[in-house]
């Protein structure tokens, strides 16, 4: 079953590193009649770097502020703290139920009256379309969370600041890795709102493929930025991964006496 699932997901990506490693292939060949590195040099002139970093810079930057924002959402859901709950959850949802371009174009026209910068516009959508995956994320991990060790700790003398450090946030990790995952994928792949709201002034690498994508013959390039974008996504993925075994596993789940034992350790002292 993994296999077939496997061959699945990679049967489609062989094509596009036939067509990297290809400088003429034309039907009926199965295979190029030519391999070279036509593809890469011409990705490189078109400019991959500049936009490869952008993209890459934009992501994180959504990452960073959606992820801490859809984690506060999620706890003040999940513990009663908001009035109307199912409302708010609503609202957090809307920019998934409403169609991305209506909601944009309109988006698009407020923020050049206000006359907000390009960039922070597109930040800015981006972060609201990527709460409802960091709330919901983190919103089924506080469900299942339990309080129980950050009251042993505090009992045990540690201070907030150690409950979060060393009980809540190790608990919480694994779900904070696949919200910020998601994040990152909104903001790395996103195509619309960068055209819309930036107006063509933020090439991102999204937008790089479209107009590769776009011409006639642009075949390798298209393939080699193709690939290329696949890199930042798989590698975020082995580490969120990475971080659910440390959680499930490993350690196990933290001590509560480890964090209170600075706070012990004054009180010997």
């Amino acid at each position: 079953m993994r296999g077939s699932l496997l061959l699945w997901f990679l049967l489609p990506l062989v094509p596009l590193v036939l067509w990297a490693a290809a400088e003429r292939w034309s039907a009926p060949a199965v295979l190029p009649q030519r391999w070279g590195t036509a593809g890469w040099s011409a990705a490189a002139e078109a400019g991959a770097a500049p936009a490869f970093a952008r993209s890459l810079l934009l992501g994180a930057a959504v990452a960073a502020i959606a992820t801490p924002a859809g984690a506060l959402a999620a706890r003040a859901l999940a513990h009663g703290l908001v009035h109307r709950s199912r409302l708010v959850s609503a609202l957090l949802l809307a920019p998934v139920a409403l169609p991305p371009f209506a909601v944009v174009m309109g988006l698009n026209v407020l923020l050049l009256r206000a006359r907000v910068p390009a960039l922070v516009g597109v930040v800015a959508v981006l972060v609201v379309a990527a709460l409802p995956y960091t709330t919901y994320v983190l919103r089924v991990a506080y469900a299942g969370y339990d309080t129980s060790y950050e009251e042993e700790a505090r009992l045990l003398g540690a201070t907030p600041r150690a409950v979060w450090w060393r009980v809540r946030l190790p608990l919480l990790a694994p779900a904070l890795a696949g919200a910020a995952f998601l994040a990152f994928l909104v903001g790395w792949s996103d195509y619309i709102v960068t055209v819309l709201i930036g107006g063509g002034r933020l090439v991102t690498y999204p937008l790089l493929i479209a107009s590769a994508a776009s011409g006639v013959g642009n075949e390798a390039v298209v393939a080699v930025l193709s690939l290329t974008s696949l890199l930042p996504p798989l590698a975020l993925l082995l580490l969120a991964g990475a971080s659910g075994l440390r959680g499930r596993g490993g350690r196990g789940r933290p001590s509560p006496a480890a964090a209170a034992a600075p706070a012990r350790e004054v009180v010997v002292r």
